[in-house]
């Protein structure tokens, strides 16, 4: 089990969908993100992560640690991050996400989505979980 108390970074109440937190993405965040990441991966389970509102800008000094960690464990991560979920209930900015998302994939190898709520996403996850891979 995946203990809730341990994920700041990432609410995960609603696992398998893990819904970044934009208001604990703080200056240093990036270790704790990165251990989160780890737990994830090891609790060996298929998820989805979704991003939901607009972040606050991100340091320069977590954006290059979380760009090395995703590269040092791009394979790993693709085997159970089914997919990277963007939630806007806009759907210009939707279709805005669907065009970035589309570099993510190539970068990352993960699918990208948008829809336009949680719950939408929260439906997403579960589908994509249950998937054979």
């Amino acid at each position: 089990m995946l203990d809730t108390d341990q994920f700041t970074i990432h609410d995960i109440s609603r696992f398998p969908l893990c819904v970044f937190r934009n208001d604990a993405a703080t200056p240093g965040y990036a270790a704790q993100w990165a251990a989160e990441m780890a737990a994830l991966i090891a609790h060996a389970a298929p998820f989805v992560v979704a991003f939901a509102g607009t972040p606050d800008s991100e340091a320069h000094e977590d954006r290059r640690d979380r760009a090395m960690w995703l590269k040092q464990n791009k394979a790993t991560l693709a085997q159970v991050c089914r997919a990277l979920v963007t939630v806007d209930a806009d759907p210009a900015r939707r279709a805005e996400a669907i065009e970035q998302g589309r570099m993510a994939t190539k970068a990352f190898g993960i699918a990208h989505e948008a829809v336009a709520s949680l719950d939408d996403a929260a439906a997403l996850a579960r589908r994509l979980a249950q998937a054979p891979d």
